[in-house]
């Protein structure tokens, strides 16, 4: 939020203006036009002195705002699921889980690959050690050095590596397959808190007109009361009436409200307010709903319905995970190889060849009595070898290829397989399980749709009799010739019809676009 601060008079005014950074510039135009009136009016020492101190923008807010539908924005089925997809936590969650398959994929792959390692050394050692390139035992303090290079490659591991590869790649299908579930789940509870909406709203309506047929009856018996042709009991049942229609329409719009909510929470909105959906026109078929068996539609969402696609690679990737773990019993072969060099402070070469001395007594004499002569040498002169001739010199190259036969490992690797191949056989049962039920799921929404397209041709057959009761009931009401007790169970029978009408109606659309939904058909009105 700017702030800004007005000096003038030597007093300082701060003013904070709630305005985005699009409107400064025509806040900067309007205080230019403010100063130069100002300085024409008064003199230099009391002209006005405007500074802008700081603009401070939430960015956090702004994305927030940048993420949510517009206040009052009047929103259709397709973009209340739009918008969800992109802002549920759950399916990002999952999109994240996928990304970690693909990267666990990626891996496996380049395990086929050489390993390259470099590797280096520097290290003092004080004290008698034997230096490991001269050879010699050396007491004063002795700097070493190791350079090298190393590689090694996996040449056969029965077929692991491969097997990983194919394990991992069905993995990371399914996880997928498991990101399109998860957004159809949020699609139909999206269309489920969308319907309800609009089964409140016309659940108010229905409240309001029923609200407004007794207030006319109210006024009608009120001067009828007046004018004494009517007792006032009469008109406090009317009364009594309205207020229990008025109960009615204020339950009607505690659930619009909770409705609303509903489908604001779906979508991740910080609150209901000034959250609108289009009502569409909503075809109620008078024949049959739909054309296709309940077999042919779970035929279709079989091949179609992404859970089912997940857990048939799950059910491969666990098969390769059986081949895996069978690989542990194979042998092992491995080419390693390695290029490497090195220096040592105590490597020495010789400058100055020994000289001959001559003889000199060594101190022993002969069993003879003669003294015992030695030759005797001076001593040579020694230099340290330099790095690049130490590192030329003590250059190593070495390869090799290894070969691991497992004999016994305490049986893991036969536990391996066993847990491979129960939880292959799990997810052999998995792939069952969920056909099933989405086979029971679309059996269920066949005959409650079926019902349901039963259940409103009846209701709206009743409704058109009972309104038909209704008025002709109403009609005797007026001259007398029924009671207010009579009047008001034909208005409650009313009511309760007009209730069984909506909620057979939008029970029937909702089972319709399940059934839809199994079909792969997008969701919409």
């Amino acid at each position: 939020m700017p702030i800004l601060l007005l000096k003038c008079h030597n007093k300082v005014f701060v003013g904070l203006i709630n305005v985005s950074s699009h409107f400064i510039p025509h806040i900067s135009d309007s205080i230019f036009k403010f100063v130069t009136r100002y300085k024409n009016m008064r003199s230099v020492k009391n002209q006005l002195v405007i500074a802008l101190v700081s603009f401070f923008v939430s960015i956090n807010a702004f994305q927030i705002k940048a993420q949510t539908p517009a206040t009052n924005q009047t929103l259709t089925l397709e973009q209340c699921i739009d918008y969800a997809l992109k802002n549920n936590i759950q399916v990002k969650q999952s999109e994240l889980n996928t990304e970690l398959s693909q990267i666990n994929l990626i891996q496996s792959k380049a395990n086929l690959l050489p390993s390259l390692n470099a590797n280096a050394s520097h290290s003092y050692n004080i004290g008698r050690t034997i230096d490991r390139f001269t050879n010699q035992f050396a007491d004063a303090e002795v700097l070493s050095q190791n350079f090298s290079l190393s590689t090694d490659v996996t040449l056969f591991s029965g077929l692991q590596n491969y097997n990983t590869i194919q394990q991992n790649k069905f993995t990371y299908l399914a996880g997928k397959y498991d990101i399109e579930k998860m957004k159809n789940d949020v699609a139909l509870n999206i269309a489920t808190a969308y319907l309800q909406i609009l089964y409140s709203v016309e659940a108010v309506e229905n409240a309001k007109n029923q609200m407004g047929i007794t207030e006319g009856q109210v006024d009608r018996t009120k001067k009828l009361v007046e004018a004494g042709s009517t007792a006032k009991g009469t008109l406090l049942d009317i009364q009594s009436q309205l207020a229990s229609e008025e109960l009615n329409l204020t339950s009607a719009q505690n659930q619009l409200d909770i409705a609303y909510l509903s489908l604001a929470q779906l979508l991740n909105m910080p609150s209901a307010e000034g959250l609108t959906i289009v009502k569409p026109e909503l075809a109620i078929p008078t024949e049959a709903l739909i054309s296709a068996s309940s077999l042919q539609i779970y035929t279709t969402a079989v091949g179609t319905l992404p859970e089912i696609k997940s857990a048939e690679n799950k059910v491969k990737s666990a098969e390769k995970a059986v081949d895996v773990a069978w690989g542990g019993l194979s042998p092992r072969l491995v080419f390693s190889a390695s290029y490497g060099t090195g220096y040592s402070g105590a490597s020495q070469r010789a400058v100055g060849l020994p000289s001959f001395q001559g003889y000199s007594p060594d101190g022993s004499i002969t069993s003879a009595g003669d003294t015992v002569l030695s030759p005797s040498f001076s001593k040579g002169t020694y230099e340290k070898i330099p790095y690049t001739d130490q590192y030329h010199d003590n250059i190593n190259k070495s390869f090799g290829f290894y070969l691991t036969v497992p004999l016994f490992n305490r049986f893991q690797t036969k536990t391996s397989i066993d847990r491979a191949r129960i939880q292959k056989l799990n997810a052999d049962l998995t792939v069952e399980s969920t056909k099933l039920q989405i086979q029971k799921n679309v059996q269920q929404a066949y005959a409650d749709a079926s019902a349901g397209l039963k259940k409103y041709n009846a209701s709206k057959k009743a409704i058109d009799a009972m309104q038909e009761s209704f008025k002709y009931t109403e009609q005797k009401f007026n001259v007398g010739m029924v009671n207010t007790n009579d009047y008001n169970t034909a208005k409650n029978k009313l009511i309760k019809a007009q209730s069984d009408l909506l909620q057979a109606k939008y029970e029937f659309v909702f089972k319709t676009k399940v059934l839809d939904f199994y079909q792969g058909k997008p969701l919409k009105f």
